[in-house]
């Protein structure tokens, strides 16, 4: 399908059209799990939050090993630890459970929000989306008895990416319930360690397995990381959408351009993290310049390719940069955030996280008037 085929339908491989929405990363700072989610609900995409602070069970990674055979979670001391004998011993039962589909779907005691964001009516927006660590990511945080990153471990990394794959499925299954264009993101830092002349997992071994981890899923996969990226290769997966942190790049390489390129023709979104989610950094930009920053990215990659800047921001989505769960910053987001209530018993990082909100709308506003969108 040609680009041109796909503007006609202003659709993309994932199913609706970039036009610079706003969507944000699932993991967010508040403890007030109505504030968090009425965010979310504020935004053209919306997601459910994960709120670790509410609960261990919340972390990203404690909400997907439920149900990973050898896998235990200890929430007082806030640790995931995997037992290789254990692993082996529950095989057998973990197999039997596998027929039950409802066995990879989320439960209510390890999300604080999941089910009281499918209870909102969320037919009328463009698309919903949630999220999951990624199997990368999750296999080179968890280790076994022996402190080994259990994604070492061939057997058990086999698993892991159909286990994953599994709960991909079942929650995408669930939010499609509440809107056909409903999507997963995996989050995956760990795609970002490959490069490490350190680690035993390479990019080569990982490009292999995530492509074909990728094809298995029902629906296009969809891929975020806040890490610092290889744009090209993460492109290259086989992914619909990647969503990573721009603001980090300052100025979009020429190198990349190519490579942007082809993802768009193919149909692909991006999700440019352009707003900062430091009150340091925060407090010295402003949504015009943060827009005419990402609007120069997208110059950049119209002067080294075949497509127009244009054509970019018609198959993109904005984000913060990163979420936000500790403010690495001086304190300086003291001002009024968006109307969303009193703001004056919110933690730094909460008001930092919602005047980033505010600016990313504004960001969207601005770049949809200068590209007719």
């Amino acid at each position: 399908m040609t680009y041109n085929e796909i503007s006609d339908m202003d659709e993309t491989t994932m199913g609706f059209p970039g036009h610079c929405q706003t969507t944000a990363m699932g993991i967010m700072p508040h403890k007030d799990v109505e504030r968090a989610l009425q965010l979310a609900l504020g935004l053209d995409i919306p997601f459910w939050p994960q709120l670790p602070n509410v609960s261990y069970y919340e972390d990203m990674y404690a909400q997907a090993s439920e149900h990973f055979p050898g896998m235990t979670v200890d929430v007082e001391n806030k640790k995931i630890t995997f037992d290789t004998a254990r692993f082996e011993a529950e095989l057998a039962e973990y197999s039997q459970k596998m027929a039950d589909p409802a066995i990879f779907n989320l439960s209510k005691s390890h999300s604080a929000v999941y089910h009281r964001f499918l209870a909102q009516d969320l037919g009328e927006y463009t698309a919903i989306r949630g999220q999951l660590i990624g199997p990368v990511s999750f296999g080179f945080k968890v280790p076994d008895e022996n402190n080994r990153p259990i994604i070492y471990n061939e057997s058990v990394r086999a698993l892991l990416f159909d286990f994953i794959k599994s709960k991909v499925n079942a929650q995408v299954r669930e939010l499609r319930e509440k809107n056909p264009k409903a999507f997963v993101w995996l989050d995956e830092p760990g795609l970002g360690w490959v490069f490490s002349g350190l680690s035993g997992y390479d990019d080569l071994l990982a490009r292999r397995e995530y492509r074909e981890f990728l094809n298995s899923l029902e629906v296009a996969g969809a891929l975020h990381l806040c890490a610092n990226v290889n744009l090209p290769y993460l492109l290259g997966l086989g992914t619909g959408l990647l969503s990573f942190d721009a603001y980090q790049l300052e100025l979009l390489p020429r190198g990349y351009a190519d490579s942007v390129a082809e993802f768009i023709k193919g149909g692909g979104l991006i999700s440019w993290g352009i707003v900062p989610t430091d009150s340091t950094t925060l407090e010295n930009e402003s949504p015009e310049g943060l827009a005419g920053r990402l609007a120069t990215y997208w110059e950049v990659v119209a002067a080294n390719s075949d497509v127009t800047a244009a054509q970019v921001a018609a198959q993109a989505l904005l984000a913060p940069a990163r979420c936000c769960l500790k403010n690495i910053g001086a304190v300086g987001a003291s001002g009024e955030s968006g109307g969303n209530g009193a703001t004056c018993d919110l933690k730094p990082e909460e008001k930092i996280v919602e005047t980033a909100f505010d600016y990313l709308k504004e960001v969207s506003r601005i770049l949809r008037k200068k590209f007719g969108l």
